[in-house]
């Protein structure tokens, strides 16, 4: 009867669709750890999660088939087992599974039963539903296997439990939310106190596209204690040993490593999703415009903590609005991150739309349309640049600018991707104050502050034209934020946020922004999933839309 398991918990990122590079680096760290017994790894391991249609490519499962009997193989030499997570095709469909490997072959399959289907999940377009899964016996123990969304319901651990399970262990791919830590370690405390039974819970690390993964594996037992922690937003690997008393299974207590509060967790979600989007796409680095404002100076504090200063490229554009202290105030955050900083002024390019559009436009007042002109021509600058060097234009537009609309499309929205896009402006000021004071465990940028102080405490402003400020067209970001989270995360109405207090045309007007700006968000570059509901992946609206609430 077996009394003792080595179980090592691989908390490790993926990179989508290159299979093969997926599998070399879990026999790599079976390689390392030869005195485990058994070696967990996320959910999709082999793939990549999520893979959207990637999945539906014959191609890309006959290769998954290929890889996973090539880890399979090397398990004949008798050393650690792998749980190991793939895309299986059975008659009936595609499954989300995990395949037991051990003693040179496909020891057993588990077959995700509850499939996700809300927010960023889209599974069940995807996948067929598992059965009910039974444990799988290894060496003598019987170990139950609820992947992700199986353990967020009580009914597949309590299955396991009545099919003679002595342990769980569950692998994921959880993204990451604010607060998420909280809520994994309530929802499996739950799950361990309903069956009597210890659970270990592996996620995943790294971003993929818009969702950023932090990892924060950790391990319950049945007294509800937790016994290990494993760090968040690193690749971890972490050996864990369980023992059989008269009362079952229990884990010993190892490593606990702090996980990041508030808002450090937000900082490092968007340098490391900038990192691996950065990375994986193989770019030289990113290029951006540094107007002398609070977006674009944190823009290029995540982007030189994730890349390094010498990867990071910014640009400074003054027309003739822009004022000495938002020149002083850009140079002065150069400095401070160490990145190149040129000058490219548009003054020129001003002139000649202005006489290019001229008999068009002739009766009419400057307006909007000369306003955005100068956005563009910015935005066309960075683009040449981008093209010319193959740096990746970085946006640096915030969700309150996103949510109203108050930004141009085909000028300040373009580019390649935006940490900033899931950060409501409230939300940009905390993180640029936050950063100043603090340098992040895993950033490459400075210590000390990276911004003047004046950048976060000068009114916001485009400068598109004379004595600018955001207050002239929106209601002060302290009032907007609150009435947005409203209408966005929570999806209130008007009479909802008027019985909070809030003024009830401000509110109504606000609805009609968001709504109508919906066209734009359409055309915007992905950006980091943040918070519940980001735009994009989370909230889907149609464009065309009159209903409104007041």
């Amino acid at each position: 009867m077996t009394m003792r398991l080595s179980i090592l918990l691989a908390q490790l990122n993926q990179n989508m669709g290159d299979l093969t590079a997926n599998a070399d680096a879990m026999l790599a760290v079976r390689d390392r750890w030869p005195e485990a017994d058994l070696i967990l790894f996320p959910e999709l391991q082999l793939i990549g999660y999520p893979p959207e249609d990637l999945v539906l490519k014959p191609a890309l499962i006959a290769r998954a088939h290929d890889e996973l009997h090539r880890i399979a193989a090397a398990t004949a030499d008798g050393g650690p087992a792998m749980l190991v997570g793939t895309v299986i095709a059975l008659d009936d469909g595609l499954y989300n599974a995990m395949a037991l490997l051990d003693r040179g072959a496909v020891a057993a399959m588990i077959r995700k039963h509850e499939l996700p289907n809300y927010g960023t999940f889209d599974e069940k377009r995807l996948f067929m539903p598992g059965p009910p899964p039974e444990p799988i016996h290894f060496r003598g123990v019987r170990i139950g296997v609820p992947i992700c969304e199986d353990i967020w319901f009580p009914k597949v651990c309590e299955q396991l439990k009545a099919a003679g399970a002595e342990l769980l262990l569950a692998p994921n791919g959880s993204p990451y939310e604010p607060d998420k830590d909280d809520l994994r370690l309530a929802l499996v405390r739950r799950r361990v106190e309903e069956t009597g039974l210890p659970l270990a819970y592996l996620n995943r690390v790294g971003g993929q596209d818009e969702l950023v993964f932090d990892g924060s594996s950790f391990v319950v037992n049945a007294d509800g204690a937790v016994a290990v922690q494993m760090p968040d937003w690193e690749a971890a690997e972490t050996l864990t040993f369980w023992d059989k008393g008269a009362g079952g299974w229990t884990c010993e207590a190892g490593e606990r490593h702090a996980l990041d509060p508030a808002p450090a967790d937000l900082y490092h979600a968007m340098m490391i999703a900038l990192r691996d989007y950065v990375n994986r796409n193989r770019f030289p680095g990113v290029v951006l415009g540094l107007s002398g404002g609070i977006d674009s100076a944190l823009s290029a504090a995540v982007a030189v903590d994730a890349l390094g200063a010498d990867r990071v490229w910014c640009v400074m554009m003054p027309s003739r609005f822009t004022v000495d202290e938002s020149l002083s105030d850009a140079a002065e955050c150069a400095r401070l991150l160490g990145v190149r900083l040129d000058t490219i002024p548009i003054e020129p390019a001003v002139t000649a739309f202005d006489a290019m559009l001229a008999p068009a436009f002739a009766g009419r007042a400057r307006d909007l349309a000369e306003e955005n002109i100068q956005s563009r021509i910015r935005g066309v600058t960075l683009m040449a640049l981008s093209n010319k060097f193959g740096h990746m234009l970085l946006t640096t537009g915030n969700k309150s600018e996103m949510s109203v609309g108050y930004a141009t499309i085909y000028g300040d929205m373009a580019g390649g991707y935006s940490v900033l896009k899931d950060a409501y402006k409230t939300t940009v000021f905390a993180l640029s104050e936050w950063r100043n004071a603090n340098r992040p465990s895993l950033g490459l940028g400075p210590e000390g502050p990276v911004m003047p102080v004046n950048v976060i405490t000068k009114p916001p402003t485009a400068e598109l034209r004379a004595d600018q400020k955001d207050s002239d067209s929106l209601p002060p970001y302290d009032v907007l934020d609150p009435i947005l989270r409203g209408l966005v995360e929570e999806e209130l109405s008007v009479a909802d946020l008027v019985a909070r207090g809030f003024d009830r045309d401000t509110v109504a007007r606000v609805e009609r922004l968001l709504y109508i700006a919906e066209y734009k968000r359409r055309q915007a570059p992905p950006g980091v999933k943040l918070g519940t509901r980001n735009f994009g992946r989370d909230r889907r609206y149609p464009i065309t839309n009159a209903f409104r609430t007041a």
